[in-house]
């Protein structure tokens, strides 16, 4: 009989040539675990997924609860489920009063197909605006709005309509016209290596989509449940989306996402026709569950308060020689350094020691670093302790 490993790149559809091939059996907290019992401190949450941990109890104790009540019983939206309305009716509550329709998916990349689904039908525009250098899921919808075509070039032709801008950039602003649907931009650039707004740009950006009666779509799938200091990034720059997109740590590693705008603009996509979006499995009654539990368990704690002083050990901590730049939005981090060469025998380095890290997609120079927003102080130093080690012998 063939090992797990050999079944693995056997029956499983590979997504690259040079899987990490790290097989885990359990996980707890912080830690993820082999089968012969070594342990993995996880710095990067799962792609920001499990901003509480792994196997958080009260997430678990939900789920469980779910379980021994029903599972899936229709598709979204036609049934009066708990944890839909109650999840919802949190999040409409810790949200500026125009976000308070929730429309719930299973992933960040359904979120934004639908945000786009949303924007074009309420507008009856049909041009979308994104960001170079970003990265909002890997649908044919949400790969039109990539850029560099590196990754999609092999998948064209995409969507037509989509206009690229510059991040941070004025001048790109002016793209942005009476024909633009809606523009699509991360609070925070997660793939371009952790890039936060400059000075004055989201506010300028707002004004601008006001003028042209153009939807805002902020995509906090990433930047959003407490990962930068707040419970949603936008929060901390003193404007309102027309559209948010959540998904990744929202579920508290269950599978959900949600595009969330006020019920004017979401009513759109209930006539003409009637059922515009809809979705089999959105909304699952355990994700749902779980993702109460995550919220409620951020709302409850000190974690989102506590993110600050960690980004700033974190900060005080990583400098060598080597390191080109550090670059941050609370716990998300970039460390970028001098090759990808070089990124990739740290993380290898990093995976011998028991420390998980990985890179960036349109920044293949950096270290990511988004650890569970449970992480210790202690445990920030051990991690820190080890990516220096991997610079020092790797770096130049």
């Amino acid at each position: 009989m063939a090992n797990l490993r050999q079944l693995f790149l056997q029956h499983l559809a590979q997504t690259s040539a040079t899987p990490l091939m790290l097989e885990i059996e359990r996980a707890e907290g912080m830690y993820l675990y082999a089968p012969g019992g070594k342990a993995y401190l996880d710095l990067i949450a799962g792609i920001g997924v499990s901003c509480l941990g792994h196997r958080h109890p009260q997430v678990i104790e939900a789920i469980t609860a779910q379980l021994g009540k029903y599972l899936h019983t229709l598709v979204y939206g036609e049934f009066v489920l708990a944890p839909q309305v109650r999840l919802a009716e949190l999040l409409a509550r810790h949200l500026p009063d125009t976000l308070n329709s929730i429309f719930f998916v299973n992933s960040g990349a359904e979120a934004t197909e639908g945000a786009m689904k949303l924007a074009k039908r309420h507008t009856g525009r049909y041009e979308v605006a994104a960001c170079k250098k970003a990265y909002h899921g890997s649908t044919q919808g949400a790969a039109s709005l990539m850029w560099p075509k590196d990754f999609t070039q092999a998948f064209h032709p995409l969507l037509p309509g989509i206009r690229h801008i510059e991040y941070n950039s004025e001048e790109g602003l002016q793209q942005i016209t009476e024909r633009t649907a809606a523009v699509i931009v991360e609070t925070v650039q997660g793939e371009w290596g952790i890039r936060p707004p400059a000075d004055g740009y989201l506010q300028k950006l707002r004004r601008r989509c006001t003028e042209t009666g153009a939807l805002l779509v902020l995509d906090e799938i990433q930047a959003g449940y407490g990962r930068t200091g707040a419970l949603f990034a936008f929060e901390q720059y003193g404007i309102t989306p027309d559209i948010l997109l959540l998904a990744k740590g929202m579920g508290g590693g269950m599978p959900i996402g949600a595009f969330i705008a006020s019920r004017d603009v979401m009513g759109s996509l209930s006539f003409d026709p009637v059922l515009g979006h809809i979705t089999t499995f959105g909304g699952h009654p355990v994700s749902c569950a779980a993702a109460l539990a995550t919220l409620e368990t951020l709302l409850q704690s000190s974690l989102i308060q506590q993110v600050k002083a960690k980004e700033k050990l974190f900060l005080e901590l990583l400098r060598h020689p080597a390191i080109v730049e550090v670059r941050s939005a609370g716990l998300w981090v970039a460390v970028e350094l001098e090759s990808f060469e070089t990124v990739q025998a740290v993380i290898r380095h990093c995976l011998d020691a028991g420390l998980i890290t990985d890179w960036f997609l349109f920044n293949e120079r950096s270290l990511r670093i988004a650890p569970p927003l449970i992480i210790t102080e202690e445990q920030i130093r051990w991690a820190c302790g080890v990516i220096l080690e991997g610079i020092e012998k790797y770096g130049s």
